[in-house]
């Protein structure tokens, strides 16, 4: 360690008293240029957020529901928390989409903005939703940002790039490069709204910004609005690509793909990502030490996500946003039409079994309705986000979707074969348990969320729950009687959860090595919303306003073949409160158990 010291001192010296050190003196500012505590050593912080959606506050507008999973202003308290002289606060994108935000687009200051502005963010990368309201808007959201904006690879029609591909930043002796890009493939999602623009590839560009600044900075910082993986096929569009081709990267922020990735190594380019709705925050620290050749070395990354939910929302931020708060919660207040002829679910039969999981119901089938709708698709399935879901005869509010759709999720396209739906139609049917003769009542896997079970919509189906788990699909044909061929090849619509958790990868329905479903698009009309919005849209804008519950009955349970007053003196009992079927100690579960012939006969 003594030589070390005596190695520096002597730097130190030669560089102020030889002519021969001044050439690397330039390398090594000054204690006047920077503290003297980073001359030699550099803790760089990055605290990086992304996919915020619209969460400025810890509410759910289409909800019209406090929700503190995540927001801005929790987040502000974690960077309040966390900040030091040397950290950099970024954001990689889908900013001003979702959870009502579309309210302020006119504003001269959008509160999504005016949050990072009060929070002092260095850099923000467009993500694709950016795109959604047109190119006016976007520039106009732009130019609200006290942040450096970064987009390297999106060009006017006359050649002009939308924003810079690159900044430089200081942070005591280090000079920081920081890249942005965002996903070529909203050419796919926002055609229209880039036409006659034109959209690099992240990966070129990044790598001619490389070439250009890599003698002018010390470490070099991707902030890319683009999952780990390609989407379509598409090179270039996931990060993947980008740390293997630019491994002069020290850590890429990643964004759009909604999931949580504290620390992942690629190519030695550390990568994270974050959840949506300011649901996390990623805390990175860069660990660098100036060698005696001037040039700074990184010896260690680290890296985690924190979860906003431990976090309080920062009151300073709150007040600030006060009053679009307020504008939101009257927005989701707002009468977007009515439903007329009674409620859209039928009463349960028995209380803690709800009723759209046991029969066809208009409630399902109107969500898959206008799912396949917005997608195109063939089939559609949904599950009830809910066990208290209901959309009650009347006016319908704004936030009244969220009765029939508790979830922020949004819609995604995908492309199946016959096979393949009836694996996934058949992981959802294993939900119930086997009935057995004696039994007057149907019981459900314990250890099962309810919401993993889909209904369907686009095909006819029987669900024979005599049957054991994979084999209880029967009959299962298009609307006109035509069986489900295996290799028939069709679209599927399904939320973003579903699609990610069980059929784009290979874990609970189909195994390593086997074909899966093809992602043909993810947030499917992501300019009105996700699912939520989705569906009031389809009130207000494709129904005319007035909806009615209908139901086609295109699915039913068999197998159960109990007799009828059985059955029903087991319900009429189960209401006297005379009988139980358990006593739920989880409200994600259905019970396990059943009545039988057996437990009504003393009665």
């Amino acid at each position: 360690m003594s030589q070390n010291r005596i190695s520096r001192r002597s730097f130190l010296h030669a560089a102020a008293a030889s002519a021969t050190a001044a050439a690397v003196s330039c390398a090594v500012p000054s204690a006047a240029a920077c503290d003297v505590s980073s001359l030699w050593k550099m803790d760089l912080q990055i605290l990086a957020s992304s996919d915020t959606h619209g969460k400025f506050d810890p509410w759910d507008y289409a909800a019209n529901k406090a929700d503190a999973s995540g927001s801005v202003a929790q987040q502000a308290t974690a960077i309040k928390q966390c900040r030091t002289a040397h950290t950099l606060v970024v954001d990689s994108g889908d900013t001003i989409q979702a959870n009502s935000a579309d309210l302020f687009l006119k504003d001269d200051l959008h509160p999504m903005v005016a949050a990072m502005n009060a929070i002092g963010y260095d850099v923000w990368t467009t993500g694709n939703h950016e795109y959604n309201y047109g190119m006016d808007t976007l520039k106009k959201v732009m130019a609200q940002q006290k942040a450096k904006v970064l987009v390297g690879n999106v060009y006017s029609p006359e050649g002009e790039p939308l924003a810079d591909g690159y900044t430089i930043v200081r942070k005591g002796c280090l000079k920081i490069g920081l890249i942005g890009m965002v996903t070529p493939n909203i050419t796919r999602w926002d055609a229209m709204n880039l036409k006659g623009w034109t959209v690099t590839n992240p990966v070129d560009e990044s790598r001619k910004i490389i070439d250009k600044i890599k003698d002018k900075v010390d470490i070099l910082i991707g902030v890319m609005h683009m999952d780990v993986d390609n989407e379509y096929d598409v090179y270039g569009s996931g990060v993947t690509d980008l740390a293997n081709a630019c491994p002069e990267f020290a850590v890429i922020v990643a964004g759009h793909g909604h999931r949580s990735i504290p620390h992942m190594m690629i190519n030695d380019v550390l990568v994270v990502e974050n959840k949506s709705s300011g649901a996390t925050l990623s805390e990175i620290h860069v660990h660098l030490e100036r060698q005696l050749n001037g040039k700074w070395k990184v010896v260690e990354r680290t890296s985690e996500n924190l979860n906003m939910k431990d976090y309080e929302p920062d009151p300073v931020l709150t007040e600030l946003l006060a009053t679009y708060d307020a504008r939101a919660k009257e927005d989701a207040m707002t009468i977007i039409g009515e439903l007329r002829g009674g409620n859209l679910a039928p009463e349960n039969e028995i209380a803690t079994l709800p009723q759209p999981m046991l029969q066809d119901t208009a409630l399902l089938d109107f969500i898959n309705e206008a799912q396949m709708y917005y997608t195109g698709a063939q089939v559609a399935a949904t599950s009830l986000t809910s066990m208290s879901s209901q959309m009650l005869e009347g006016v319908i509010h704004k936030c009244d979707m969220a009765s029939i759709y508790t979830y922020q999720n949004t819609l995604y396209k995908l492309e199946m074969n016959g096979e393949q739906l009836l694996r996934f139609m058949e992981w959802s049917a294993a939900f119930f348990r086997t009935w057995k003769p004696g039994d007057v009542t149907l019981a459900f896997d314990p250890s099962v969320r309810f919401f993993l079970y889909d209904a369907f919509e686009g095909v006819n189906y029987e669900l024979d729950v005599s049957k054991e788990p994979g084999h209880r699909i029967r009959n299962l044909t298009w609307p006109n009687g035509t069986p489900v061929k295996p290799t028939d090849v069709f679209v599927v619509a399904v939320n973003n959860y579903r699609a990610n958790t069980q059929l784009l990868t290979a874990a609970d329905i189909f195994m390593e090595g086997e074909e899966l479903p093809k992602l043909l698009e993810l947030d499917v009309r992501g300019d009105v919303g996700g699912i939520r919005e989705l569906l009031a849209d389809y009130v207000r804008n494709v129904k005319g306003g007035i909806i009615e519950p209908r139901v086609n009955n295109n699915w039913k349970i068999v197998g159960n073949n109990w007799k009828a007053a059985d059955h029903e003196k087991a319900v009429r009992l189960l209401r006297e409160g005379k009988l139980s079927l358990y006593d739920n100690p989880d409200a994600r579960n259905l019970p396990g158990n059943v009545l039988t012939t057996a437990d009504i006969a003393a009665f």
